[in-house]
């Protein structure tokens, strides 16, 4: 008599326990039981729902107990890190009271303005000053470091002086650095805080230097002209105030501009009764014009000439627009919206009458041609695509060819047609400038990276880590010099060629 040997019961309990402290081996033990396919199936379903309950808890557990941190980094969701970017007050006060302390006369210093505005002399990302070092190996020289105060500004460089802004506790600062030595020359403090848990706390719009005069734009609207050489306040107002505006959710963003006798500053969200767009007089704060009632956004203003005129460009949260520098009377606009109201990238000029612009969360770039009409200006889409999605990072511009980060990885597009070139190599939610016929990129975890701009190819020469920790801040160039920071640190780097030879 022969007996059919039977399925012997699924271990239960044994699936539970380890489904219960390990989830990977439940379902590893699930599979190899000899249950129904349906049986598995559901089963790997719970066995999922539980594994991201069961990560959870284990997340939470680790930021209780075991001081790991979220931070966001500017991906598509947060990080989590046991050293999140936050600046060392105490380290920055004792840097500083060191360097009073030991303060000697300083040598003569540099009389160069060249790069005395946000991203250089047009805010394009442009080097020219003079030919840098592109022999990389073994990094770069470092010239100084020190700890900083918190924000998101670049630097402005004149006279031998970085100037930026920052967070000091609960004042936001205004700072003035030896280019050569890194000493702090003088800081104008008055209490501002603006904290966000994703975009993070302090300023962000970069000071903008001119005729011997500082201009700083606050996140909370404190706008200060500061004689540049002794930090002596000059003149202030708030921009939020008088443009009846309230603040963004990320803060004002928008480097000042100077244009003529004119200061032109982007306000907040203006509603039904205040005005976008503020001119004041760059000698007394005097205000000269309002403009423009429209929410703003993350970028900064750029005079340009388009289609022959000249003109002030910038994106809102909603539209690209042209305005008039006399009196602010709009030429054109051109719809360009962004989930969130996130348009942070600069605008290229790329032809006598042509603009790109780009945008990160699903948008894009889109190239228009700005014409005459009978009635003034208009603004024509001559093509758009997905291929160059600059969410912080603003690109730059090379015989034809515009370079910048979708999103983190660099890109490569022909202006004319879209078409894209090559697409390689992540660096993070970094920044990036074109100096040398090569962009210098400061990646977003802080590392610097140097590649040669050829449509060609993707070609990376160097990359070294730089300085620690989140890095959305613009790299700055001057002198020969490469200025970095974030909102721990800063350094100086030796970018001239002569440092090649020796």
């Amino acid at each position: 008599m022969s007996s059919t040997a039977q399925p012997q019961p699924l271990p239960l309990m044994r699936l539970r326990l380890a489904t219960l402290l390990f989830p990977p081996l439940g379902l590893l033990l699930l599979w190899l039981a000899p249950a129904s396919i349906l049986r598995k199936l559901f089963g790997t379903l719970f066995i999922g729902f539980y594994s991201l309950l069961y990560a959870a808890l284990i997340v939470a557990a680790l930021v209780k107990f075991a001081g790991l941190q979220i931070e966001w980094r500017g991906g598509f969701g947060p990080s989590l890190t046991w050293n999140k970017t936050v600046p060392d007050y105490d380290a920055v006060e004792a840097s500083r009271a060191q360097q009073a302390k030991a303060a000697t006369t300083p040598a003569a210093r540099s009389t160069s303005t060249y790069w005395a505005d946000f991203r250089g002399p047009k805010r394009d990302g442009h080097y020219q000053e003079q030919s840098i070092n592109t022999n990389w190996t073994g990094g770069l020289k470092e010239l100084w470091r020190q700890p900083v105060g918190g924000g998101y500004a670049s630097f402005v460089v004149a006279n031998g002086l970085a100037f930026t802004i920052e967070q000091r506790r609960n004042d936001e600062a205004i700072t003035a650095y030896d280019l050569e030595t890194g000493r702090e020359v003088w800081a104008h403090k008055y209490p501002a805080m603006f904290a966000e848990s994703m975009g993070g706390d302090g300023p962000r719009a970069t000071p903008t230097w001119h005729d011997g005069k500082l201009y700083s734009l606050g996140a909370v609207g404190h706008l200060i002209c500061c004689d540049a050489a002794t930090g002596k306040v000059l003149w202030q107002r708030n921009v939020l105030d008088d443009s009846r505006s309230a603040n963004l959710m990320y803060a004002l963003s928008g480097s000042p501009l100077v244009v003529d006798e004119k200061l032109i500053v982007l306000a907040g969200d203006p509603g039904a009764t205040g005005h976008g767009v503020v001119a004041y007089h760059k000698d007394t704060g005097e205000v000269l014009w309002k403009a423009f009632q429209e929410k703003q956004a993350y970028l900064s203003p750029m005079l340009v000439e388009l289609a022959g005129e000249r003109q002030i460009v910038f994106a809102s949260a909603f539209n690209a627009v042209g305005l008039s520098p006399a009196d602010g009377k709009e030429l054109w606009r051109f719809p360009h919206s962004v989930q969130y109201d996130n348009n942070i990238a600069q605008p290229i000029v790329f032809g006598p009458d042509k603009l790109l612009l780009s945008a990160g969360y699903g948008k894009g770039a889109t190239a228009l041609q700005i014409g005459r009409t009978a009635d003034g200006f208009a603004a024509t889409q001559l093509w758009h695509n997905k291929f160059l999605k600059n969410k912080f990072a603003s690109s730059v511009l090379l015989d034809g060819h515009v370079y910048g980060l979708d999103e983190d990885i660099l890109t490569c597009l022909e202006a004319e047609t879209g078409r894209r070139q090559w697409k390689d190599g992540r660096y993070g939610y970094g920044q990036l400038l074109l100096a040398s016929g090569h962009l210098v990129i400061l990646c977003g975890d802080g590392a610097l990276a140097l590649v040669k701009a050829t449509p060609e190819q993707h070609i990376e020469l160097a990359r070294f880590p730089a300085i620690k920790g989140k890095t959305w801040n613009h790299p700055a160039i001057a002198d020969g010099k490469l200025l970095i920071r974030n909102s721990v640190e800063m350094a100086c780097y030796d970018l001239s060629a002569a440092d090649a030879q020796r």
